[in-house]
């Protein structure tokens, strides 16, 4: 295959206490649909969207994780090989919002430090809310990323977070570009979506993209850590 025939594609995993709304978050992006009623996550589930940012067709891969303790094992090997995460706590949860640091540590464990966006959401229950704004902007800046409020219900910044991950993946890949004209070949390996620790190349960092759609001579760039799921 090609390497003009490749797509961008990017990963990204969505953590943080379970009841935050992040299964909610990624149905509200990828589908445009909001429930009320709660349902736990049992280990990871999956969506995905394409959208053109700069020019470029870019396909996020949202990686929505259980946020309870028991599904610990079976989440951290899903984080492998994520370029993006976002980072999710409720304005009426003080628990998730503390909890907010842990959940760092256990991506950058597994990813190493990746573009983080601290979403908190529920602004639309401010009025119940159990985080003061300066404790979040706080937590923010001691963690290194950028805070985001949002509302899921209300389809509030939802799309500006996951389009803000993009662009400073994109960016990298600009950066990448103009460091060396001469880009070196990718070997590629599998992660089945049933045993993501089985790697046919356990050394390589690099997950096997889809093709992309043809579209006249226009070439599509790979980002280095670019997924699809076999």
């Amino acid at each position: 295959m090609r390497e003009e025939e490749l797509e961008i594609a990017l990963k990204v995993v969505i953590v943080g206490n379970g009841g935050v709304g992040k299964s909610s978050m990624i149905q509200r992006y990828c589908k445009g649909t909001f429930t009320r009623e709660y349902k736990k996550t049992i280990g990871v589930d999956f969506l995905e969207r394409q959208i053109e940012l700069d020019g470029e067709e870019v396909r996020l891969m949202l990686w929505d994780t259980a946020g309870q303790e028991e599904f610990d094992a079976i989440t951290k090997a899903y984080y492998r090989g994520a370029q993006a995460c976002v980072l999710a706590f409720s304005t009426t949860d003080r628990d998730s919002f503390l909890a907010a640091q842990s959940w760092k540590l256990k991506v950058e464990n597994e990813c190493g430090d990746i573009p983080t966006v601290i979403v908190q959401n529920k602004i639309d229950l401010m009025d119940q809310s159990v985080v003061g704004p300066d404790e979040a902007e706080l937590l923010a800046r001691s963690l290194g990323c950028r805070l985001m409020r949002a509302s899921v219900k209300e389809d509030v910044n939802v799309g500006a977070v996951f389009r803000h991950l993009a662009s400073r993946c994109l960016a990298e890949l600009h950066r990448q570009d103009e460091e060396s004209e001469i880009v070196e070949p990718r070997r590629h390996i599998a992660i089945s979506a049933f045993n993501p620790s089985h790697l046919t190349n356990p050394t390589n960092g690099t997950i096997v993209l889809r093709p992309g759609k043809h579209r006249g001579s226009k070439k599509k760039r790979v980002l280095r850590n670019a997924c699809r799921i076999l």
